[in-house]
């Protein structure tokens, strides 16, 4: 079976879709952000099985002589390494820069070069914007409200034109907010979560009011490699989503009722994006995915959502598992 070169694979996305990989079978070589730790992120909280299955290249998407290097031998790459932090977007955008959209100019150059069956590039849906019109397809207007987003939305476009330049087998997914064990607490409901779990009963957040289309990660990464394996998904962009939009005030009341806590939302000024660059509403089209790939997700709809709430919850009440985050910090 040839192999896939995972990059971003030590990241929240990437641990698991590498897991689901190896379980299934496939060879895969995973790209690692190097550090003198030798530390492979989140992959190594892994079982020990997976872990001893994985090829792991130590290195830099940003250096374009390491991505050939770890794209040699491998047959496919699967490519998720990304700067995604939004509001250190606003802080740090020449390195959201390199590392976005010069990255991924080197993941499809060696891709070419080395004669590779297929690509397929991680976007987010943080390019569209604040919804125009719902449910979101793929042909919706792109909007970077963040210098993040906008990153992204370059990096997906170079990736196509190498489809259009030079027949270079690319393809774009697209998913929704992805949440569940081992995202960072920057984002929205691991940052509730571990609040509670640690016990507090004041949440600090943000605005409450935008909706999301909230994706549990095993979804997304089975929509990943659905786009991955199959050839009708060629020099097109999918999106990965559930169908269906929650505020971020009933996703509060949501995890509170699943974990049995009464709590008090309070608005942390420091958390609030600027006006101009809050993406309001978020609520994805999933009909191409089901169409092309036959993907669709097992934790949809509001059933979905609370099952995957759940889990999530399940796991960052470990206390094991929580000691990697800085509970109730704010983290751009």
């Amino acid at each position: 079976m040839s192999k896939i070169l995972v990059t971003g694979a030590d990241g929240f996305i990437g641990s698991h879709l590498v897991e689901e990989l190896i379980r299934q079978g496939r060879e895969v070589r995973a790209f690692v952000y190097y550090n003198s730790f030798d530390s492979w992120g989140w992959l190594d909280t892994l079982p020990a099985d997976i872990r001893n299955s994985l090829d792991v290249f130590r290195g830099d998407v940003r250096d374009s002589l390491c991505v050939r290097k770890a794209a040699e031998g491998c047959d496919s790459i699967l490519h998720l390494a990304a700067l995604i932090g939004i509001p250190y977007s606003y802080q740090a955008p020449d390195s959201y820069v390199d590392t976005n959209i010069k990255g991924t100019l080197n993941v499809v150059q060696a891709a070419r070069d080395l004669g590779l069956s297929k690509v397929t590039v991680t976007s987010t849906s943080e390019t569209y914007g604040t919804a125009q019109v719902v449910p979101i397809t793929e042909d919706h207007p792109l909007v970077g409200q963040s210098p993040y987003a906008a990153t992204k939305i370059a990096a997906d476009q170079l990736a196509l034109s190498y489809w259009r330049s030079f027949e270079t087998p690319v393809a774009v997914v697209r998913p929704f907010n992805t949440y569940g064990p081992r995202q960072s607490a920057r984002a929205v409901i691991p940052t509730i979560i571990t609040q509670i779990a640690a016990g507090q009963r004041q949440i600090r957040l943000g605005s409450l009011h935008p909706t999301r289309d909230f994706n549990y990660v095993r979804d997304t990464a089975r929509g990943m490699i659905a786009v991955h394996d199959s050839s009708a998904s060629l020099g097109e962009v999918i999106n990965i989503g559930s169908g269906f939009e929650i505020s971020v005030g009933d996703t509060v009341r949501m995890i509170a009722e699943v974990m049995n806590a009464e709590v008090e939302v309070v608005s942390d000024d420091q958390r609030l994006r600027p006006g101009l660059s809050e993406v309001e509403r978020l609520w994805a089209c999933n009909k191409k995915a089901k169409a092309l790939l036959g993907w669709e997700p097992e934790f949809g709809g509001l059933d979905g959502l609370r099952q995957g709430l759940a889990l999530t919850a399940e796991w960052f009440a470990n206390d094991d598992n929580r000691r990697h985050y800085k509970v109730g910090a704010y983290t751009v």
